[in-house]
């Protein structure tokens, strides 16, 4: 096993596959990182916000795995995977399995043989096929639809959730032995906004990788990091990301990004009073809680209900269009509306 390195030696590891940092609280996840990469065989459950760089970290341990590194990283994205074909996505076919498999086919578990497979947004699972997942990384075998026989496979499982899972476990959403067999090794990655000295390096990073759109950038200005410090940033070191290119793509003159190259991406007349609106809603709801003594946990769960309801209402709004609006998948807008006891869309 390599000797400790130094938090600079991480960075400047991570760094170059690129997840750039300089975060106390996300270099000691980096280092756990490091480790469990020379770990070759060791399960990795990863949990963060939608954008906080899972998938780049989830890619990186797979390069520093000396075992691996040669073999193909595969990702699964389970918020997508079709239900009636997960299985022959996942575990492969044999010809003539059911309609439409004129050919054999390998699934994702055989493609990465020897190599690691991500399980990206592992929340959203169908629940017939936990089980089956389960027992493929209990035993390293899978049986392809319509075979009678099973094959050795030998893959990393790295799983990635947008959500914490025990929760879930406790709503029997998610299985809880496959909750403990994944969660072997976790690492939690903070949202930005609790990362506000990575804002310069990251801008200064996707601004090197999209120099195309514009050109070199050799400087951030003080004065937008702390704009940027101030915002929510809902979508994380992927909305930041974005920006930047849209930064890139309006800006005409300079070598530095500023609040003004901000302001010209984000179209500062049409989006100048959604900060207002955020205010307004944070101090009605601040009110509930501290005027009529509701707990904290039950405003934000009303305030949900009622994001739900109003977009319910819509008029010809399917639940696809809904859960696209929403930014988030159709399983996980159908279970919040089960939960909230809110009625069926289409």
């Amino acid at each position: 096993m390599a000797g400790l390195l130094s938090d600079h030696e991480l960075q400047e590891t991570f760094g170059d596959l690129g997840f750039v940092t300089c975060s106390p609280n996300v270099i000691s996840v980096l280092r756990r990182a490091r480790k469990a990469a020379e770990v070759s065989d060791i399960t990795v459950l990863l949990e963060g916000e939608t954008g906080t760089g899972k998938q780049v970290l989830a890619d990186a341990i797979h390069k520093l795995d000396q075992k691996r590194n040669s073999a193909s990283f595969i990702t699964v994205h389970c918020s997508t995977i079709s239900e009636a074909l997960a299985e022959s996505e996942l575990f492969g076919h044999q010809r003539g399995a059911f309609s439409g498999a004129v050919t054999e086919r390998k699934g994702l578990f055989q493609a990465a043989n020897h190599g690691t497979l991500l399980l990206d947004d592992i929340n959203d699972l169908p629940s017939h096929l936990q089980p089956k997942l389960l027992d493929v990384i209990q035993r390293g075998t899978v049986r392809p639809v319509g075979s009678d026989r099973e094959m050795r496979v030998d893959v990393r499982i790295i799983a990635a959730c947008n959500q914490p899972l025990e929760p879930l476990v406790r709503e029997g959403r998610f299985r809880a032995d496959l909750y403990h067999r994944l969660n072997v090794v976790k690492l939690s990655l903070p949202p930005l906004r609790e990362r506000g000295a990575d804002l310069a390096g990251l801008i200064l990073a996707f601004a090197q990788r999209h120099q195309s759109l514009y050109g070199p950038i050799h400087e951030v200005e003080s004065q937008l990091v702390s704009l940027l410090e101030s915002r929510p940033l809902m979508g994380n070191v992927r909305e930041l990301e974005n920006a930047v290119q849209r930064m890139l793509f309006v800006k005409t003159e300079g070598a530095s990004l500023g609040v003004a190259d901000w302001m010209m991406q984000s179209g500062t007349e049409s989006n100048a009073a959604v900060p207002d609106l955020f205010a307004e809603a944070a101090s009605a709801m601040w009110k509930a809680i501290s005027q009529r003594g509701i707990p904290y946990e039950t405003a934000f769960q009303e305030i949900e209900k009622r994001v739900l309801k109003a977009a319910i209402d819509m008029e010809g709004s399917t639940r696809r269009e809904i859960a696209q609006r929403l930014h988030t998948s159709e399983r996980t807008l159908y279970n919040k509306i089960r939960s909230h006891g809110l009625g069926h869309t289409g």
